[in-house]
């Protein structure tokens, strides 16, 4: 039997109303090929239950979810956006956060434009090229970058789903919780092995958390598993996964107890530890791309001649400062304040409390990014000189950061192990070189760099001949203008 063009039309037209119905029926209904991570949220936003005082007393405020790469994280996220504006809510607002706004051009604006079609809603992504906010019906959703930080403090919204968490500064997400009355979630690959997220947001207990990888995902392609199964650098079935890493033969993976190598992988140079575990296992692993990849803990400080080195830090930042010693071969240090200093009468008894000598030099930060009346590096530096740290001098910046980062890694690098050592270990997995497009680049990202920035100072005075920048003070008291 033959068709005419306007039965096949319509013919296509209801098959088209027949897909949009079975996507529009998996937002509710669950089968075999439903992902995890919808179905984690699907139940907790759900189960949410409130008191008459507005106490929460069942389900989750949010949720965390940490996972593998195609594990389908995002993809759930923003069908539960839909599922949000299709079937619970008729006029809310959903902010979607994330910590560069060009981001969203390259990742979630791809998956909306895909799946807003799938449930035949109207889909502006096929319009147009930059979207700061849309409609599903009369809900708002609306994309924030973490870097226009005054907005997102002041944005209020219903529902708040924060995009590749790791990536996102604690204050930005404090703020931005407590003003979303209703729900968030989060979404992430774990490539950190310390972060405010495993510490102070998946401990609470109106927090869910769910950890799912590439296999939980029905619809990962073939060439998306093989991909991601390139990775691994040891051979199948040799080793164990647990939570806290990878073991063989009872004892975690070391450089001493290594499973034997993957038979494939190796060979053509896909291997790759890191991406396996984080990518591959949705485990928790230094960052890629890390600045100092080996440091050597030591007990005590060697038995040589030392200088020190400080990084100014107010308010909010720490004041680091660090014992410094060099040779040919091998960088020493040992951090002896991460904290806030706000005057330079409080570093001064910092530094007696850690027996820094007032005849020794201290290398300090010369960034004028600090100033204002008793607080900057200039008046933080006189008034050390005038407690009688004389030897405390302004560092000389006259080359690039990456000159001196470079300069470092030439050599051996030795931390003691003391009662700060965590913080440095903390800066050593997430101090990190900036990535554009996946691809890194020669250029560190300012963060995680407190104590590394103090390490570079004495690094740059021990071979820049105790470069020193008198301060306004210090120079006026020789009769000098500055």
């Amino acid at each position: 039997m033959n068709l005419s063009d306007s039965e096949i039309l319509e013919l296509e037209q209801l098959l088209d109303l027949r897909k949009i119905d079975i996507h529009k029926d998996g937002l509710t209904i669950f089968t075999e090929k439903t992902n995890p991570n919808y179905k984690y949220l699907y139940n907790e936003i759900n189960e949410q239950g409130y008191n008459k005082s507005g106490e929460l007393v069942s389900g989750s405020r949010g949720v965390v979810l940490e996972g593998s790469s195609r594990s389908g994280k995002t993809w759930s996220s923003v069908d539960m956006i839909i599922n949000i504006c299709t079937n619970i809510e008729t006029n809310c607002t959903i902010n979607i956060y994330r910590a560069w706004y060009t981001e969203f051009k390259e990742t979630v604006y791809e998956d909306f434009k895909r799946r807003l079609s799938d449930f035949g809603l109207d889909n502006p992504f096929l319009r147009s090229k930059e979207i700061k906010s849309f409609k599903i019906g009369e809900n708002k959703i609306s994309f924030i970058g973490c870097d226009k930080v005054g907005r997102a403090h002041g944005a209020g919204c219903d529902y708040a789903f924060y995009n590749e968490m790791m990536h996102i500064p604690e204050p930005i997400f404090d703020q931005s919780e407590m003003r979303c009355r209703k729900f968030w979630w989060a979404d992430y690959n774990p490539s950190f092995t310390d972060h405010y997220v495993f510490n102070s947001i998946i401990p609470r207990p109106d927090v869910g958390f769910l950890r799912t990888t590439f296999i939980d995902n029905y619809y990962v392609t073939h060439g998306e598993v093989n991909k991601i199964l390139g990775y691994e650098p040891y051979e199948p079935d040799s080793y164990e996964v647990r939570d806290s890493g990878l073991f063989y033969k009872g004892q975690e993976v070391s450089e001493k107890n290594l499973p034997p190598p993957h038979p494939m992988n190796v060979n053509s140079g896909t291997a790759n530890l890191f991406m396996w575990k984080v990518y591959g296992l949705g485990l928790r692993g230094a960052m890629k791309g890390v600045i100092f990849e080996t440091v050597v803990w030591i007990d005590e400080f060697p038995s040589i001649d030392y200088t020190y080195a400080n990084d100014f830090g107010f308010t909010a930042d720490p004041n680091a400062t660090v014992r410094y010693a060099e040779d040919e071969d091998n960088i020493w240090f040992e951090l002896l304040c991460y904290s806030p200093v706000e005057t330079p009468e409080e570093l001064s008894r910092v530094f007696e409390a850690n027996g820094v000598e007032k005849e020794k030099p201290i290398a300090c930060d010369s960034s004028d990014k600090y100033t204002g009346e008793n607080k900057g590096t200039v008046e933080m530096v006189s008034g050390l000189q005038d407690l009688g740290y004389e030897e405390a001098f302004k560092i000389s910046k006259k080359k690039s950061i990456m000159y001196w980062i470079l300069s470092m890694k030439k050599k051996r690098i030795h931390c003691v192990k003391n009662k700060l050592w965590k913080n440095v270990k903390k800066e050593k997995e997430n101090y990190k070189f900036k990535e554009i497009n996946g691809i890194l680049i020669n250029q560190p990202i300012d963060n995680y760099n407190h104590c590394w920035d103090a390490v570079r100072y004495g690094h740059m005075s021990h071979n820049s001949g105790l470069n020193i920048i008198k301060t306004e003070h210090s120079l006026s008291d020789m009769g000098i203008s500055y």
